[in-house]
C-alpha cells in the first residue's frame, strides 16, 4: 500500500509540489471518496487510495513520489436516490472537475451511464457495471512555462475589433501552414496565421470553446461530431484534440500558451468563448462523467418538486447551480486560472443569462456578477455576455451591469432587416449605428458596451445571408429541424449558388453594405472569421456538428473573393484611422463647445435633419448621418482633445438611386468620398459643396470634409 499523508484542502485539484501531489475534491453529500491511479493504457486502476481527511466538505490526501504524467480519477460513494437528487455510483470512475489536462478522453459505452441503459431511468435501475475502461481520466501536470516579458495588450474597448474564429477551422486548410500544424493550437502561432491577422487589422481573436468538450454519442453514431465544442466537461483543461503533435495533454497546454504569447507580441488580445451555463452530462438520462457522480445535488439546478429532473435554461439538459457558493468558487477558480496561468485577456460567456438566475428570474445583481466585480483579477479583463438563454425572461440585451459588454442581438436584427429592404426600421437603425444608447446609457455604460455583429458562428455566414432565404441543414441529419428559422436573410433573387451575373453582383454589394455598416457603427465590431473570405456553408445555419470542409476556412480565393477581402481590410483601416468612429462616450445630439453644429445629425435626402414624420414613415429606407469630428468630448492619454475629420455616412436600403443633397460645410471645404459600396474600386474623389449626389440603390457611401483652397 502506498504511503500517504493527510494533505491540504486547498487548492482543489491535483497540485504537484516537486516531491509529490496533493489531491483535493469537494463533495458535500459523499460518504466516502477514493483516489484511483491508472497506468498508461490500463483498463482499470492500479491503485485505490481512500481520502480519509475531510475539511469543510473537501476530501484531500497528499501522495509522495507521484509525478506529472500520472493518470487519475475518483470513485465517490453515497446514496443513489434520483428521486431525492442524489446520483452517487462508486462503480463509475469520475473526472476531477479541477483537472488541468485530460490524459484519456471519453469512450462511449453503456457503462458510462449511472443507470442501466435500455431500462427506464424512472425504474431507478442502478448500474453496477464498472466504467474504468471508458471513463475520461485527468493527468497530473507541471504547468511551468517561460513567459518572458509577455504582457497583455490592454487594447481600450472603444478601439477594439474582434475576430471570432474556430481554433481548428481557421488553420485546417491553410496552404502556407505546415501540414502537421494545421487545425492545431500551434498552427495559430505560425507566421502565416499571424501575418494574416495583422494584415486584416483586428485587435482581438475570440476563440470558440477551447475547454475540453464531449463528442456526443448520438453525433458519433451519425458520423458527426461536436465541432463547435459547446459541451464542456473540463473547465481547466485545453481541448487535447487541438494539440496535433501527439505529444499528449501537456503539449496542448504549452502550445496554447505559445499562441497567447505570440499574439500578445503582435498586440492582439485573446478572448475565450466559455460555457459555464451547463455541462456535457446532459439531462437525467445523460452520462455520469464528473459532477453528477461527485455531488449532483450541489452542482446542478434540480426541480424542487421533482429532484430527479434538472432545471434546463440552456436547451442542453442541465444548468449549473450558481446559487451554491462552491459552484461559484469552481467557476471563479476556472476563470482566474485561464487569466493568471494561461494569460488570456477576456471571456465571452455563452448563454450568460443562465448564470444570473438566482431563483428563476434573471437577476443582474446576482452573486455571479457581484463576485466578478469584486475580484481584482477578473474585474480587469474583458467580459462579454451573450445576454440570453432559453428560459422564460432570458432575453436580457441591455440589462447586464456596468463592467460588462454584450452581444447586441438587436443590432444584428435591425441591420439585417434594413438591408433586406424592410420598412419601418430606419429609426431603430439610427439608434443602433449611434451605439444603442437606449440600451446602455441610462445604466452608466458606454457605447462600447455594444458588441456589434451581423453574423457569428451560430447562423448563416455573411455569404449565405445574401444567398439563401431558408436554412438548408440536411447535412446535420435532423430533418432540417435544427437551427433558427428566423434569419432575416435575402437571397437576392435565387436560392443558393447561381451563375446570374446580376444576382452575383448584388450579393457582393450587399456584403459590402453589411461590412461597411458594421465598421462605421459606434460600439465594438465583431467580424465572424471566414466572412471576409466569402465563406459559404451551403445554407447550413447550424454547423455545430460539421467538423469537415463545410466549416473549415478555404483560402483559395477567386478574383471576386480577393476583392471583397481587400474591401474588409479597407473598412477596418478606415475605422482605426478615425476617432470619430471609436467614441468613448455617447453622442448628445446637440452642439458642443459653443459650436453651431451638432455632434451627430441624422439627415434626409434633402440634406436637412430628419423630422418626426420621416422617422415614422414606413417607406423611408434612406438615411444620412453626419458626425462632427471637432465635437468629440474626449482626450487622448496626454490630455489633448481628440479632433478628427467630420464624416458623412449615407445609407440607401431602397433598390433605386436617390438624389441626396450633401449638407453645407465651411467655405474652402468640400466633401471627399472615401468609400462607395456600389463602386468599391473607385478612387477617392472630391465633391464640391451644394451638390446633389446620386446615391445608388442598396449602397453605402462615406465622405469626409476636406480642404481645397
Amino acid at each position: 500500500m502506498m504511503k500517504t499523508q493527510r494533505g491540504d484542502p486547498y487548492p482543489l485539484g491535483a497540485t504537484w509540489n516537486g516531491i509529490g501531489v496533493n489531491f483535493a475534491i469537494y463533495s458535500e453529500h459523499a460518504e466516502k471518496v477514493e483516489l484511483c491511479l491508472f497506468d498508461a493504457g490500463a483498463k482499470t486502476e492500479s491503485l485505490r487510495l481512500p481520502l480519509k481527511e475531510r475539511t469543510d466538505m473537501v476530501w484531500h490526501v497528499f501522495v509522495p513520489d507521484v509525478l506529472p504524467g500520472q493518470l487519475y480519477g475518483y470513485r465517490v460513494y453515497g446514496p443513489y436516490k434520483p428521486e431525492e437528487g442524489h446520483r452517487f455510483n462508486p462503480n463509475k470512475v469520475l473526472l476531477d472537475p479541477y483537472a488541468k489536462a485530460i490524459g484519456r478522453n471519453i469512450q462511449w459505452a453503456p457503462e458510462m451511464f449511472g443507470y442501466t441503459v435500455g431500462h427506464k431511468e424512472e425504474d431507478l435501475s442502478f448500474d453496477a457495471r464498472d466504467n474504468a475502461a471508458f471513463a475520461p481520466l485527468a493527468v497530473v501536470v507541471d504547468t511551468a512555462f517561460t513567459w518572458g516579458n509577455d504582457a497583455p495588450p490592454k487594447v481600450p474597448w472603444n478601439k477594439s475589433i474582434i475576430y471570432e474564429m474556430h481554433p481548428k477551422g481557421f488553420t485546417k486548410l491553410h496552404p502556407d501552414i505546415p501540414d502537421s500544424l494545421r487545425g492545431t493550437y500551434a498552427g495559430l502561432a505560425t507566421q502565416p496565421a499571424i501575418h494574416y491577422l495583422k494584415e486584416l487589422g483586428i485587435t482581438a481573436v475570440e476563440l470558440m470553446p477551447v475547454f475540453q468538450h464531449s463528442n456526443d454519442q448520438h453525433l458519433i453514431d451519425k458520423g458527426l461530431s461536436n465541432y463547435w465544442g459547446y459541451n464542456t466537461f473540463g473547465y481547466f483543461a485545453p481541448e487535447v484534440s487541438y494539440d496535433g503533435r501527439n505529444g499528449g495533454c501537456e503539449n496542448a497546454i504549452r502550445d496554447f500558451k505559445r499562441v497567447v504569447r505570440t499574439l500578445h507580441r503582435e498586440g492582439i488580445e485573446v478572448i475565450l468563448d466559455v460555457v459555464y451555463n451547463h455541462t456535457a452530462e446532459g439531462n437525467h438520462l445523460g452520462p455520469t462523467i464528473s459532477l453528477r457522480g461527485i455531488d449532483n445535488l450541489t452542482y446542478y439546478r434540480i426541480m424542487a418538486d421533482k429532484p430527479r429532473y434538472y432545471m434546463d435554461y440552456t436547451g442542453c439538459g442541465n444548468t449549473l447551480n450558481m446559487r451554491h457558493p462552491r459552484v461559484l468558487q469552481f467557476i471563479m477558480d476556472s476563470l482566474r486560472y485561464w487569466v493568471t496561468e494561461m494569460h488570456v485577456d477576456g471571456f465571452r460567456f455563452d448563454l450568460a443569462s443562465a448564470l444570473a438566475r438566482e431563483l428563476h428570474e434573471v437577476d443582474k445583481l446576482g452573486a455571479f456578477f457581484d463576485i466578478i466585480h469584486q475580484d481584482p483579477v477578473l474585474s480587469q479583463v474583458k467580459l462579454i455576455a451573450e445576454p440570453w438563454d432559453l428560459g422564460e425572461g432570458g432575453y436580457q440585451v441591455g440589462n447586464f451591469p456596468i463592467g460588462w459588454t454584450e452581444w447586441n442581438g438587436l443590432y444584428r436584427d435591425t441591420v439585417r432587416r434594413f438591408w433586406k429592404g424592410d420598412g419601418g426600421v430606419t429609426s431603430e437603425l439610427a439608434t443602433r449605428l449611434a451605439g444603442s444608447s437606449d440600451l446602455y446609457e441610462s445604466s452608466g455604460r458606454r457605447p462600447y458596451a455594444s458588441i456589434n455583429f451581423v453574423t457569428c458562428h451560430d447562423g448563416f455566414t455573411l455569404q449565405d445571408l445574401v444567398s439563401y432565404n431558408e436554412k438548408h441543414n440536411d447535412a446535420n441529419k435532423e430533418n432540417n429541424k435544427d437551427g433558427s428559422d428566423s434569419n432575416n436573410s435575402w437571397n437576392c433573387g435565387a436560392e443558393g449558388p447561381t451563375s446570374d451575373p446580376v444576382i452575383k453582383a448584388l450579393r457582393d454589394r450587399q456584403k459590402r453594405n453589411f461590412i461597411a455598416t458594421l465598421f462605421l457603427s459606434q460600439g465594438v465590431p465583431m467580424l465572424r472569421g471566414g466572412d471576409e473570405l466569402s465563406q459559404t456553408k451551403d445554407g447550413n445555419n447550424n454547423t455545430y456538428c460539421q467538423d469537415n470542409p463545410i466549416s473549415w476556412l478555404h483560402w483559395d480565393l477567386n478574383a471576386e473573393q480577393k476583392s471583397f477581402l481587400e474591401f474588409v481590410r479597407k473598412m477596418i483601416r478606415l475605422r482605426r484611422e478615425h476617432p470619430t468612429l471609436q467614441r468613448h462616450t455617447f453622442f448628445q445630439g446637440r452642439a458642443l463647445r459653443g459650436g453651431g453644429v451638432k455632434d451627430i445629425s441624422f439627415l434626409d435626402p434633402s440634406g436637412n435633419e430628419m423630422t418626426d414624420p420621416s422617422w415614422a414613415a414606413d417607406f423611408v429606407r434612406c438615411l444620412g448621418i453626419r458626425l462632427a469630428g471637432d465635437m468629440i468630448e474626449e482626450e487622448d492619454d496626454m490630455g489633448n482633445r481628440i479632433v478628427d475629420d467630420t464624416l458623412l455616412i449615407l445609407l440607401n436600403g431602397h433598390f433605386e438611386t436617390i438624389q441626396f443633397a450633401l449638407p453645407s460645410i465651411p467655405a474652402h471645404s468640400s466633401w471627399e468620398m472615401l468609400m462607395d459600396t456600389s463602386e468599391p474600386d473607385r478612387q477617392s474623389r472630391v465633391i464640391r459643396r451644394g451638390v446633389r449626389f446620386d446615391l445608388k440603390g442598396r449602397s453605402t457611401v462615406l465622405f469626409r470634409v476636406g480642404r481645397h483652397g
